[in-house]
């Protein structure tokens, strides 16, 4: 293991919540307002993940007033305080991009149950 890869290792978070794409995500994010400081949740479906070491990130998609949001958060940033799963979802694909022209009923992910 190289220096880089071993500076990354100590950098890394623990306790980071075992999901994948199609899990609905609940991200704890560090906004900065002047010199004030707040947590603010943004909640949806996990569409991508990315794992690559500390460069690790996931990108969440939500819909905000009709419109599809997305947003890109590095997996061991410091700005993202916390991530629950709020459900597991059951897809067959690693990269859910088709939800994008997907809308309503029809972007629905069904949700994993154990019986």
């Amino acid at each position: 293991m190289n220096i880089v890869d071993r500076i990354g290792m100590e950098q890394m978070k623990k306790g980071i919540p075992a999901f994948k794409a199609g899990d609905t995500l609940r991200v704890h994010v560090k906004i900065t307002e002047g010199d004030k400081e707040r947590i603010q949740v943004y909640q949806g479906v996990c569409i991508k993940r990315v794992n690559r070491g500390i460069s690790s990130n996931f990108t969440v998609r939500k819909i905000s007033n009709g419109f599809g949001v997305e947003r890109i958060f590095p997996l061991h940033s410091p700005s993202v305080e916390k991530i629950e799963v709020v459900s597991i979802g059951r897809v067959r694909r690693a990269k859910l991009y088709y939800l994008r022209n997907l809308q309503g009923k029809a972007a629905r992910i069904r949700e994993k149950r154990y019986n």
